[in-house]
């Protein structure tokens, strides 16, 4: 881990036995492009074979966002169905098998993918006006793999996560702060200090078993799940994943046709 900037848009810090991960491409509010995404994974690989560090925070640049979804342009060239769920969860199970205990630090929105990376941590910290969803109905017209559902079905609830992917709502903190999806949320002059104060709580734990706990959940949450390419494949190769597509870059509401 070094203290410089890794490009492109992600910064990483080591302070002592604890990583500090940031998404920094504040204004696209944190968008993620494949690059970043790729070098996720590669952080995830480096994080999870150092023995040394004991907890992750994860964190975007500036007051905006934690992530706001991915960069909308890279859809243009998907050519090949469900090709794009399969990338997302090949980084998302990175991040979920991390060994060592992840906290996501949240102000403003974590949305579309930027949901899913926050689910994926152990624990989220955010400030009271933090927004939450996955409102592709509204935006894109894409789906989620089964695994993503399955995942953030079990941290969130499936009524919540019906009401976030069939109606495109975005959830105010207070209330899935009642749920128990967030740890706490605080003023954004005290977040960064409440991430450390959980960070060094688990910091002096035992590092194998709060290994062997998070993991065997996430082992408990992949299993059995169902095939589902053929919903991925009908939603990726509609109209109407086009028309989001091309509607979302050109400024304008999409004319959903359902074919």
């Amino acid at each position: 881990m070094s203290t410089k900037s890794i490009p492109p848009c992600l910064d990483s810090l080591l302070e002592g036995n604890i990583a500090r991960i940031t998404f920094n491409n504040p204004t696209a509010r944190n968008a993620m492009t494949w690059p970043m995404y790729e070098e996720l994974k590669s952080i995830c690989d480096d994080l999870a074979q150092n023995p040394d560090i004991r907890v992750v925070i994860f964190r975007g640049a500036g007051d905006k966002a934690f992530v706001s979804g991915s960069d909308i342009e890279q859809f243009v060239s998907l050519k090949k169905d469900e090709a794009y769920e399969q990338a997302i969860d090949r980084i998302l199970i990175a991040l979920q098998e991390l060994p060592m205990p992840t906290i996501a630090v949240i102000e403003g929105l974590a949305v579309g993918s930027g949901l899913l990376m926050a689910s994926a941590c152990d624990f989220r910290i955010s400030t009271p006006d933090a927004r939450f969803g996955i409102p592709v109905a509204r935006t894109l017209g894409n789906c989620l793999s089964p695994g993503n559902l399955a995942w953030i079905s079990a941290h969130l609830g499936i009524p919540m996560v019906k009401k976030m992917l069939l109606t495109a709502e975005l959830i105010k903190a207070p209330q899935l702060l009642e749920s128990g999806f967030l740890y706490q949320t605080v003023e954004t002059s005290e977040i960064t200090e409440a991430a450390d104060a959980l960070a060094n709580k688990m910091a002096v734990l035992a590092p194998i078993t709060q290994k062997s706990s998070k993991l065997g959940i996430a082992r408990l949450l992949r299993s059995n799940l169902p095939d589902c390419s053929d919903l991925m494949r009908e939603t990726y190769n509609s109209q109407d994943f086009r028309e989001g597509v091309t509607a979302f870059l050109e400024g304008r509401p999409p004319q959903w046709i359902g074919k």
